[in-house]
């Protein structure tokens, strides 16, 4: 069995954003030669999300706006965490919600999604550098 890894890095203009992934990991998955096995992607930062769903900025904005209903930024003060001198708890809540990392077979060579599914980065304290991990196991 084979193995590749391989890390991107982001540093967003914004502090919530999502950006799709889908060729970047594709683009590893031909790096590594692997024809047949599984493609794990997994940010390396707590306030940070890869996911897997459809690219449709409508989507995205509901995405946005849902998240901050369910955690909102402000007031800072509303979170213990903040209480430490971050300002980035929301961040941390968003991320549990939208998951770590997803994992997808590669078959023939290629990410075996249903239709529409596209990976994405989601970023929820951004203006910083964060990676994300690819690790590709298979034959």
């Amino acid at each position: 069995m084979k193995n590749f890894r391989k890390e991107i890095v982001f540093q967003t203009k914004n502090r919530v954003e999502f950006i799709n992934i889908t060729g970047e990991v594709q683009r590893a998955i031909d790096e590594s030669g692997i024809k047949e096995g599984l493609c794990l992607v997994n940010s390396m930062h707590i306030t940070s999300s890869v996911f897997i769903n459809d690219d449709e900025s409508g989507l995205h904005n509901d995405f946005r706006i849902w998240l901050e209903s369910l955690a909102p930024h402000e007031p800072i003060s509303k979170y213990r965490h903040n209480l430490t001198g971050e300002d980035n708890a929301d961040a941390h809540l968003k991320r549990q919600i939208m998951g770590r990392e997803v994992v997808v077979a590669v078959t023939n060579g290629k990410l075996d999604f249903g239709p529409w599914e596209q990976i994405f980065y989601g970023e929820f304290d951004g203006c910083r550098r964060k990676r994300v991990l690819i690790k590709i196991i298979g034959e």
